[in-house]
């Protein structure tokens, strides 16, 4: 009897009441959550990121489609600009108004700024700001 009044009378610590099978598959249901949900946040931002980055391409491709036509355009009319995209449309160069992957239309600029004799065409980016960091080119 005395014997089972010491046992009742132990102090256990956390990490040693659950003993035995039961214990581990505790501990191990936990470290399976947290390698779940690390897994399904890393998903997602390489998910992000990737779709960031095919906005992007997308942009570029609708840029250089729009590069040629405004080519085009220079080369038929001794090297004047269009004013922006639309005139292109309405000149027949365009079937229409080239966006890019958000939606806004692209930018003109004529003279550009690296070729004063060229042009440039480039985006907003997916803010939307002209001139932003995050324009695409």
């Amino acid at each position: 009897m005395l014997r089972r009044r010491n046992e009742s009378r132990r102090v256990f610590f956390p990490w040693e009441r659950k003993t035995g099978a039961l214990g581990f598959l505790g501990r191990a249901r936990v470290g399976l959550v947290l390698t779940a949900v690390g897994a399904v946040a890393c998903i997602g931002l390489v998910r992000a990121r990737e779709e960031r980055l095919a906005s992007i391409r997308a942009t570029r491709a609708s840029i250089g489609v729009a590069e040629r036509t405004v080519a085009s355009y220079r080369a038929d009319h001794s090297g004047a600009c269009p004013r922006d995209l639309s005139e292109l449309v309405a000149s027949g160069y365009a079937r229409e108004v080239s966006v890019d992957a958000w939606g806004r239309p692209l930018r003109v600029i004529c003279p550009g700024r690296r070729d004063p004799k060229g042009f440039e065409v480039s985006s907003d980016g997916p803010d939307g700001l002209p001139g932003g960091l995050d324009r695409v080119e």
